[in-house]
Protein backbone atom coordinates (compact mmCIF):
# COMPACT_ATOMS: atom_id res chain seq x y z
CA UNK A 1 0.00 0.00 0.00
CA UNK A 2 1.24 3.20 -1.11
CA UNK A 3 0.63 6.55 0.65
CA UNK A 4 -2.58 7.52 -0.55
CA UNK A 5 -3.71 4.22 0.15
CA UNK A 6 -3.56 4.73 3.57
CA UNK A 7 -4.94 7.83 3.03
CA UNK A 8 -8.14 6.45 2.57
CA UNK A 9 -7.76 3.67 4.69
CA UNK A 10 -7.68 6.53 7.90
CA UNK A 11 -10.21 8.74 5.95
CA UNK A 12 -12.67 6.11 6.34
CA UNK A 13 -13.19 5.34 9.64
CA UNK A 14 -12.92 7.90 13.13
CA UNK A 15 -9.39 5.06 14.10
CA UNK A 16 -7.94 2.40 12.10
CA UNK A 17 -6.03 1.50 15.31
CA UNK A 18 -6.99 1.14 19.15
CA UNK A 19 -6.42 4.46 21.21
CA UNK A 20 -4.20 3.03 23.53
CA UNK A 21 -0.70 1.64 22.91
CA UNK A 22 0.03 -1.53 21.15
CA UNK A 23 0.82 -3.78 24.38
CA UNK A 24 4.70 -4.69 23.45
CA UNK A 25 5.60 -0.84 23.42
CA UNK A 26 3.60 -0.67 26.87
CA UNK A 27 5.24 -3.22 28.36
CA UNK A 28 8.82 -2.74 26.85
CA UNK A 29 8.91 1.08 27.53
CA UNK A 30 7.17 1.44 30.38
CA UNK A 31 10.81 1.43 32.81
CA UNK A 32 12.45 3.01 30.79
CA UNK A 33 13.56 6.38 31.64
CA UNK A 34 11.78 9.14 29.23
CA UNK A 35 14.11 10.95 26.83
CA UNK A 36 13.75 11.66 23.30
CA UNK A 37 11.77 9.12 20.99
CA UNK A 38 10.78 8.44 17.18
CA UNK A 39 7.83 6.37 16.30
CA UNK A 40 8.31 5.31 12.98
CA UNK A 41 5.61 5.06 10.75
CA UNK A 42 3.73 6.37 13.64
CA UNK A 43 0.25 6.41 11.69
CA UNK A 44 -2.19 7.97 13.87
CA UNK A 45 0.42 8.37 17.06
CA UNK A 46 -1.83 5.84 19.40
CA UNK A 47 2.26 5.26 20.55
CA UNK A 48 3.74 8.49 20.22
CA UNK A 49 1.02 9.88 22.24
CA UNK A 50 1.06 7.72 24.87
CA UNK A 51 4.95 8.12 25.44
CA UNK A 52 4.35 11.83 25.37
CA UNK A 53 1.89 11.04 28.21
CA UNK A 54 4.78 9.67 29.93
CA UNK A 55 7.22 12.38 29.41
CA UNK A 56 8.96 11.43 26.30
CA UNK A 57 9.92 14.46 23.32
CA UNK A 58 8.09 12.38 20.69
CA UNK A 59 8.48 12.80 16.74
CA UNK A 60 5.86 10.99 14.88
CA UNK A 61 6.99 10.45 11.74
CA UNK A 62 4.81 8.59 8.64
CA UNK A 63 4.14 9.11 5.00
CA UNK A 64 0.21 9.31 5.57
CA UNK A 65 -0.56 13.04 5.66
CA UNK A 66 -4.21 12.19 6.83
CA UNK A 67 -2.68 9.84 9.80
CA UNK A 68 -0.61 12.86 10.87
CA UNK A 69 -3.58 15.15 11.19
CA UNK A 70 -5.27 12.83 12.90
CA UNK A 71 -2.40 12.21 15.20
CA UNK A 72 -2.98 16.25 15.70
CA UNK A 73 -6.36 16.56 16.47
CA UNK A 74 -6.27 13.36 19.42
CA UNK A 75 -2.80 15.29 20.71
CA UNK A 76 -4.06 17.77 23.20
CA UNK A 77 -1.52 19.02 25.29
CA UNK A 78 1.20 16.71 24.60
CA UNK A 79 3.48 18.06 22.59
CA UNK A 80 4.57 15.81 19.69
CA UNK A 81 6.60 16.26 16.40
CA UNK A 82 4.86 15.58 13.46
CA UNK A 83 6.39 14.93 10.67
CA UNK A 84 5.59 13.83 6.65
CA UNK A 85 7.88 11.12 5.30
CA UNK A 86 8.35 7.97 4.01
CA UNK A 87 10.15 5.28 6.72
CA UNK A 88 12.78 3.97 4.46
CA UNK A 89 14.13 7.23 3.36
CA UNK A 90 13.96 9.59 5.75
CA UNK A 91 16.99 10.81 8.07
CA UNK A 92 17.44 12.57 10.92
CA UNK A 93 18.28 16.02 11.01
CA UNK A 94 21.69 16.47 11.20
CA UNK A 95 22.74 16.53 15.25
CA UNK A 96 19.39 14.91 15.69
CA UNK A 97 19.39 11.31 17.92
CA UNK A 98 17.14 9.30 19.91
CA UNK A 99 16.98 7.34 22.96
CA UNK A 100 14.24 5.36 21.29
CA UNK A 101 12.99 4.48 18.13
CA UNK A 102 9.37 2.44 17.79
CA UNK A 103 8.90 0.56 14.91
CA UNK A 104 5.46 -0.95 14.81
CA UNK A 105 3.61 -2.79 12.31
CA UNK A 106 5.53 -1.70 9.56
CA UNK A 107 5.12 -4.78 7.48
CA UNK A 108 7.27 -4.30 3.99
CA UNK A 109 9.22 -6.24 1.88
CA UNK A 110 12.36 -7.51 2.81
CA UNK A 111 14.35 -4.85 0.90
CA UNK A 112 12.12 -2.10 2.24
CA UNK A 113 12.48 -3.63 5.63
CA UNK A 114 16.11 -3.89 5.94
CA UNK A 115 16.35 -0.03 5.05
CA UNK A 116 13.87 0.86 7.52
CA UNK A 117 15.39 -1.27 10.59
CA UNK A 118 18.62 0.49 9.13
CA UNK A 119 17.19 3.65 9.10
CA UNK A 120 15.48 3.40 13.28
CA UNK A 121 19.31 1.99 14.26
CA UNK A 122 21.13 4.51 12.57
CA UNK A 123 18.78 7.23 14.28
CA UNK A 124 19.58 6.00 18.15
CA UNK A 125 22.32 7.53 20.39
CA UNK A 126 24.97 4.62 22.30
CA UNK A 127 22.87 2.75 24.29
CA UNK A 128 19.63 3.89 22.96
CA UNK A 129 16.42 1.09 22.60
CA UNK A 130 15.16 -0.04 19.25
CA UNK A 131 11.74 -1.61 19.60
CA UNK A 132 10.04 -3.39 16.78
CA UNK A 133 6.95 -5.02 16.41
CA UNK A 134 5.01 -6.66 13.60
CA UNK A 135 2.95 -9.05 12.73
CA UNK A 136 4.65 -12.10 12.12
CA UNK A 137 5.50 -14.81 9.40
CA UNK A 138 3.62 -17.53 11.37
CA UNK A 139 0.35 -15.52 11.45
CA UNK A 140 -0.81 -16.18 7.89
CA UNK A 141 -1.84 -19.87 8.93
CA UNK A 142 -1.62 -19.60 12.92
CA UNK A 143 -3.03 -16.50 13.91
CA UNK A 144 -5.58 -13.86 12.98
CA UNK A 145 -5.79 -10.23 11.31
CA UNK A 146 -2.49 -8.76 9.64
CA UNK A 147 -1.39 -9.41 5.68
CA UNK A 148 -2.43 -11.43 3.72
CA UNK A 149 1.06 -10.97 1.88
CA UNK A 150 3.33 -13.17 3.24
CA UNK A 151 6.34 -11.48 1.67
CA UNK A 152 5.32 -8.15 4.06
CA UNK A 153 5.42 -10.49 6.94
CA UNK A 154 8.85 -11.42 9.16
CA UNK A 155 10.34 -13.12 12.19
CA UNK A 156 12.53 -12.03 14.89
CA UNK A 157 15.22 -14.00 12.84
CA UNK A 158 14.44 -11.66 9.59
CA UNK A 159 14.99 -8.37 11.53
CA UNK A 160 17.98 -9.81 13.83
CA UNK A 161 19.19 -10.10 10.22
CA UNK A 162 18.96 -6.71 9.22
CA UNK A 163 20.75 -5.86 11.65
CA UNK A 164 24.07 -8.31 11.39
CA UNK A 165 26.12 -5.31 10.47
CA UNK A 166 25.21 -3.03 13.21
CA UNK A 167 26.85 -3.86 16.85
CA UNK A 168 23.63 -4.45 19.51
CA UNK A 169 22.61 -6.11 22.46
CA UNK A 170 19.49 -8.53 21.92
CA UNK A 171 16.89 -7.40 25.08
CA UNK A 172 14.60 -9.42 23.21
CA UNK A 173 13.44 -11.56 20.09
CA UNK A 174 10.72 -13.64 19.85
CA UNK A 175 7.29 -14.19 18.26
CA UNK A 176 4.71 -13.31 20.65
CA UNK A 177 1.05 -13.94 21.03
CA UNK A 178 -1.33 -10.96 21.34
CA UNK A 179 -4.95 -11.43 22.20
CA UNK A 180 -7.10 -9.66 19.47
CA UNK A 181 -10.23 -8.66 21.51
CA UNK A 182 -13.80 -8.89 19.77
CA UNK A 183 -14.98 -6.25 17.89
CA UNK A 184 -11.05 -5.71 16.38
CA UNK A 185 -11.13 -7.82 13.25
CA UNK A 186 -12.99 -10.39 14.44
CA UNK A 187 -16.46 -12.24 16.39
CA UNK A 188 -14.59 -13.56 19.38
CA UNK A 189 -11.03 -13.48 21.31
CA UNK A 190 -8.67 -14.55 19.09
CA UNK A 191 -4.46 -14.99 19.19
CA UNK A 192 -2.22 -13.04 16.97
CA UNK A 193 1.40 -13.94 16.68
CA UNK A 194 3.95 -10.55 16.45
CA UNK A 195 7.83 -10.52 16.40
CA UNK A 196 9.26 -8.35 19.29
CA UNK A 197 12.38 -7.22 18.73
CA UNK A 198 14.15 -5.13 21.26
CA UNK A 199 17.76 -4.23 21.00
CA UNK A 200 20.05 -1.34 22.57
CA UNK A 201 22.89 0.10 20.20
CA UNK A 202 26.30 -0.65 21.12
Amino acid sequence: MDAEDWDERYAASELVWSAGPNVFVAEACADLPPGRALDLAAGEGRNALWLAHRGWSVTALDFSPVALDKGRRLAGDPAVGWVLADATTWRPPAGTAYDLVVVAYLQLPAVERRAAVATAYDALVPGGTLLLVAHDSSNLAEGTGGPRDPAVLMTAEDVLGDLADRPHEVVRAERAARTVEPGHGGEAERTAWDCVVQVRRA
